[in-house]
């Protein structure tokens, strides 16, 4: 089963960081924080997001990039840009992998970018708009390494409850 690690670079915005746990708590994914944050982990919009999954997370906290490096060295990371000349569906993610994005105002840091141009994959999106929510990339992040692992681990059938409809209802 292959193992994902969300990594989110000085976050900002509370409500992202919220459902980006929401995300990993659902599919089984560690979320790496990097500070500064531009908020308290006890942020009520957080909370309303995402703290009620805390719990059900494995988080992990560094004190800037160098940290994060110097705990995870040799590490396979992709690095989430619009500024990439890679697909992020044209990877073969491997079993344990590090997805980093950068913070809502201006992404990852352009020294960073060019030091790993291999590993910088984009969402493919309109070429006149600035970039998705950042939940939202990492959602598709995670569900794309996923899919590559055929969802291994995860439920993937659900099932309808037993529903009566009276005449004339849809």
């Amino acid at each position: 089963m292959s193992h994902i690690h969300i990594v989110l670079h000085e976050p900002e915005i509370p409500q992202n960081t919220g459902n980006i746990a929401r995300t990993c708590a659902a599919t089984g994914a560690s979320l790496h924080l990097i500070r500064p944050l531009g908020f308290t982990i006890d942020d009520k919009r957080m909370k309303r997001a995402g703290l009620d999954y805390w719990d059900k997370l494995d988080v992990h906290y560094y004190d800037g990039l160098e940290d994060f490096y110097a705990k995870h060295e040799g590490a396979a990371v992709y690095y989430f840009t619009t500024k990439a000349q890679h697909r992020h569906i044209d990877v073969q993610y491997p079993e344990e992998v590090f997805l980093m994005f950068g913070k809502e105002t201006k992404g990852l840091p352009e020294d960073l970018l060019f030091a790993h141009p291999d590993t910088c994959v984009r969402i493919p999106m309109r070429n006149h708009l600035r970039s998705l929510n950042l939940s939202n990339s990492v959602a598709i992040a995670v569900y794309e390494v996923l899919r590559q692992y055929d969802f291994e681990g995860l439920q993937v059938e659900g099932q309808l409850t037993t529903h009566i409809w009276g005449e004339g209802q849809l």
